[in-house]
């Protein structure tokens, strides 16, 4: 928030001056919110019934509301600060994860050594790069859906071919033990991320991106601590549960109170 950005606020209802008008063509934040105040007057009543004076109350009462607001908070939090915060989490989930399943042994994946970590890298990039779409602010050029899409596809593709083929367990029991164990392993992140999301408006890329991330924490660590390397383990234990963890991602957010409609 700069000073010019303080005027426009002051001056909003008003003819803009010429160099404030020349500020908010080039200031985002300050477009948005005079086309709000735009919104707001074309659907304000224009007399009649509501007596006169009525018209301005509504803009009256949002610009003063709108000032205290900046008032009490004159400079927003970095939205850097978030991600580094829901980052930590999910390194601090995914070390405890792998402690407490790896008992003294922290990878039981047979597959070869440079297969885990290439595999396992593949998913941290994913969260990562998830966790940074879900919260960065809005961004043109990035292609988010198509980020996501082949993001998980490579992910999912790396998880089948990096498969050892060795079955340690029946298909039931060993299936379910990995689902119960990635859908615990991810509550903290999804609470998390879900949280932070409902400070701005519901936007399902951000969602998904958010429960992409958020499950992704969970699959490396069952992808370094399982041993069993089937296809259908992989898919029915593995991946299933980690697009299911999206896809509830998506719906929870839809659901959630937005406290804030700031772009």
């Amino acid at each position: 928030m700069t000073p010019a950005c303080l005027k426009v606020m002051d001056a909003l209802g008003t003819p803009l001056p010429p160099d404030l008008a020349a500020h908010v063509a080039g200031c985002e934040d300050c477009r948005a919110l005079a086309g709000g105040f735009e919104a707001l007057e074309s659907i304000a009543p224009s007399g009649g019934d509501a007596g006169a004076g009525a018209p301005g109350t509504g803009l009256e009462t949002a610009h003063r509301l709108a000032l205290e607001e900046l008032t009490a908070r004159p400079r927003a939090t970095p939205w850097w600060r978030e991600l580094l915060v829901l980052l930590g989490v999910d390194v601090g989930v995914m070390a405890l994860g792998l402690a407490l399943l790896g008992r003294g042994s922290w990878v039981g994946n047979q597959a070869a050594p440079w297969v885990v970590a290439g595999v396992g890298l593949l998913i941290l990039a994913l969260v990562g790069a998830g966790t940074y779409l879900a919260l960065a602010p809005q961004r043109r050029k990035v292609p988010s859906w198509g980020a996501l899409l082949l993001g998980a596809t490579v992910v999912a593709v790396a998880q089948l071919a990096g498969g050892t083929g060795q079955r340690m367990r029946p298909p039931p029991m060993g299936g379910l033990g990995c689902m119960a164990s990635e859908v615990l392993l991810s509550v903290v992140p999804l609470a998390c991320v879900l949280v932070l999301l409902c400070r701005s408006a519901f936007q399902p890329v951000r969602a998904v991106a958010a429960g992409l991330s958020a499950g992704g924490v969970s699959l490396l660590v069952i992808h370094v601590h399982c041993s069993d390397g089937t296809a259908g383990h992989l898919l029915t234990g593995h991946l299933a549960p980690w697009l299911a963890l999206a896809g509830l991602a998506v719906l929870l957010r839809s659901r959630l109170p937005t406290r804030s409609h700031a772009p």
